[in-house]
């Protein structure tokens, strides 16, 4: 049950990050961990953050979907939580996958706020209406609760049981335009090495380029939230380009191109931050998608696309399916992706820009609790 459990923790480890281009939702990690009803287990668990997350993945109807996660400090040495679920929390902690903080809440506010994200609590945040006109806004604050299968969400400020994304904010617009750093030695959000929001899949083998999160504000400067030390500007941000990729009409992972480095795609890339789509395609599909098929590039801000396969693949042009309207990619060809472009390795294998790409399959989202061993996730009756 052990090796379950770590195999669980693992999986969830792959849906957390604190970059703002991946970030679906924002949760107090602290709050969730105690929803004992969600399970009826011990007082805290961490698996109930795999069980949120994968709630979420069911309403968005997409897999891989990560959340942004603020702990308290005094989870790091919580001893409700078992030395295993301490010694991962710390991990994510040192990796910069998430916040640690003295006060989760008005982080949690604050990140909303700057990216536009639905916050999963069960806090009402009463009082604070004045301040974040937008809680009130049907989507923007919805309660995890139990539900037949697994956790469901309810309205809990301003109706709604979907969540609600809305764009960044002009603040956040401009702080995320540049790069900051810590003065903090080793700061894993804002380091030298460019920390906070590393995002890995199931397998935990294929990160995408991590994001800094965005700053806090204190009095209008930028501020680590971890260190409470002022951030020193390190220059503009490079730009960036969030991709998806939907196989089988279900969007099954984002990931980020930026200029600096391109991303192969394939069944099973060898480039290190490559996207890995073997475990998501049938035996035909295998046979014809290459381990690298193609390569995107991010140059002035428009997206290349340049088939490295053996097989080749098409061009949707603005999504459209079909047959006369898809254009031909050949083998070491490369081509601009228009506005609503849709790449096609195989018919039902695409990847386009993600803001143009919704999921629309029939079936429902690979779940992170799978190997979870029963007796630790008693789900309660409703």
């Amino acid at each position: 049950m052990r090796f379950e459990i770590s195999k669980v923790l693992d999986a969830i480890e792959g849906r957390v990050c604190t970059d703002p281009s991946l970030a679906r939702a924002v949760v107090d990690l602290a709050e969730v961990i105690r929803w004992q009803d969600l399970d009826g287990g011990r007082p805290a668990s961490l698996l109930r953050l795999g069980m949120v997350i994968d709630a979420l993945s069911r309403q968005l109807e997409e897999d891989s979907v990560p959340v942004y996660a603020i702990v308290h400090r005094a989870l790091l040495s919580d001893a409700d939580l078992t030395s295993n679920e301490r010694m991962v929390v710390r991990r994510w902690a040192d990796d910069g996958l998430v916040e640690v903080l003295d006060n989760p809440g008005d982080r949690m506010l604050e990140v909303a706020d700057l990216l536009g994200l639905p916050v999963l609590s069960r806090v009402r945040f009463d009082g604070l209406g004045g301040r974040y006109p937008w809680l009130g806004q049907a989507g923007r604050v919805l309660a995890p609760v139990p539900g037949a299968g697994g956790p469901v969400f309810i309205a809990h400020v301003g109706g709604g049981q979907s969540p609600t994304t809305a764009g960044r904010s002009p603040v956040a617009a401009k702080l995320l335009a540049r790069q900051w750093r810590c003065p903090e030695p080793g700061c894993a959000l804002f380091g030298s090495g460019g920390g906070g929001g590393a995002f890995a899949d199931l397998a935990r083998v294929d990160r995408a380029p991590a994001g800094q999160p965005p700053p806090s504000l204190r009095n209008g400067v930028p501020t680590c939230p971890r260190h409470g030390a002022r951030l020193g500007d390190a220059g503009p941000r490079p730009r960036t380009e969030v991709l998806a990729v939907r196989i089988g009409g279900m969007v099954r992972r984002r990931f980020v191109l930026t200029e600096s480095q391109p991303v192969l795609v394939g069944r099973a890339p060898e480039q290190s931050g490559g996207i890995m789509l073997g475990q998501w395609l049938n035996d035909e599909a295998r046979r014809w998608v290459s381990r690298n098929h193609v390569r995107f590039e991010l140059r002035v801000g428009e997206v290349i696309v340049t088939d490295t396969s053996t097989n080749g693949s098409g061009i949707r042009p603005r999504g459209s399916m079909a047959e006369p309207d898809r254009l031909p990619l050949a083998p070491q060809q490369s081509r601009v992706l228009g506005e609503g472009d849709v790449v096609e390795l195989y018919p039902g294998v695409q990847i386009g820009r993600a803001d143009e790409l919704p999921s629309a399959a029939p079936f429902t989202p690979a779940s992170v609790m799978a190997e979870a061993p029963t007796m630790a996730m008693r789900l309660p009756r409703v």
